[in-house]
């Protein structure tokens, strides 16, 4: 296999499956990773944007075309990526390349759909499903959550209906379509952003609100996982939850990040 052929096959398992799932090697216990090849990893400008060069060669996604974003500020950071892996090649540590192979190789290419999925996840946004006891929980559910509802209201007129329990309640379809004129102006890289940030935290308006800087990572963060915090408030510290929490942590902080180097055009 060439190594512009290695480049582009690396990420094709990020694309469908996480590496934890990937089925083992044969004669290992734990799942394969792709050995390093490359010496020099870093960004360089190419014909419709900036690239990163291994040894001199552009990396290629998993559809085979050139790995090029808008910013070499961007380049630059999915370099160090890169550079920065070991003996073996670890996509679970590479966050900027990942999303922005999604962009180029997922989104571009079906821009509508990918509008129209994350527009359903709207349809059932957590943020619209409240709790009816115990008061606690109620108060902070709406000292957290119709902030941003008003927000979403207010900026883009998208109005959703808020019901308690877990009974699906239909929204209208003037507010999914307000939130679909909202995505229209979004370009590939932060579509995937956003998918990647709506997934995470189950929340439309909340991965909306990250991607126009309305909050930050922590913040949306906190308020996706309310509920989750307000457990092990009363049932105590878990540490296999805090794990699964801590992972999610992660991507969506490095999903900020990847927003944050699309104001750096340097």
């Amino acid at each position: 296999m060439s190594g512009e052929e290695e480049t582009a096959a690396i990420f094709d398992l990020a694309r469908n499956r996480t590496l934890d799932e990937q089925p083992p090697h044969p004669g290992r216990d734990g799942p394969r990773l792709p050995k390093r090849f490359y010496r020099v990893a870093q960004a360089g400008a190419v014909e419709g944007g900036h690239a990163i060069l291994l040894d001199g060669r552009s990396v290629k996604t998993p559809s085979h075309q050139v790995l090029a974003v808008p910013h070499a500020a961007l380049a630059r950071a999915m370099a160090e990526e890169w550079a920065g892996q070991g003996e073996y090649i670890d996509p679970r540590s590479m966050w900027l390349t990942k999303l922005a192979n999604t962009a180029l190789d997922l989104v571009l290419p079906r821009r509508a759909a990918v509008i129209a999925e994350i527009v359903n996840f709207a349809g059932t946004d957590l943020l619209c499903y409240r709790a009816d006891a115990p008061a606690a929980l109620v108060a902070r559910q709406t000292a957290e959550w119709e902030p941003l509802l008003r927000w979403a209201a207010e900026a883009h007129g998208i109005r959703l209906k808020v019901t308690t329990g877990i009974v699906h309640v239909a929204q209208d379809a003037a507010a999914l379509a307000a939130y679909g004129r909202a995505l229209e102006r979004l370009d590939h890289f932060r579509l995937a952003a956003l998918h990647n940030a709506v997934t995470l935290t189950g929340s439309a308006i909340i991965g909306l609100a990250l991607i126009e800087r309305r909050l930050d990572a922590g913040s949306a963060f906190a308020a996706a996982h309310l509920d989750e915090a307000w457990q092990m408030e009363i049932s105590g510290r878990d540490a296999e939850e805090e794990a699964r929490l801590a992972r999610r942590r992660a991507e969506l902080d490095e999903t900020s990040r990847f927003l944050d180097l699309f104001t750096d055009v340097t």
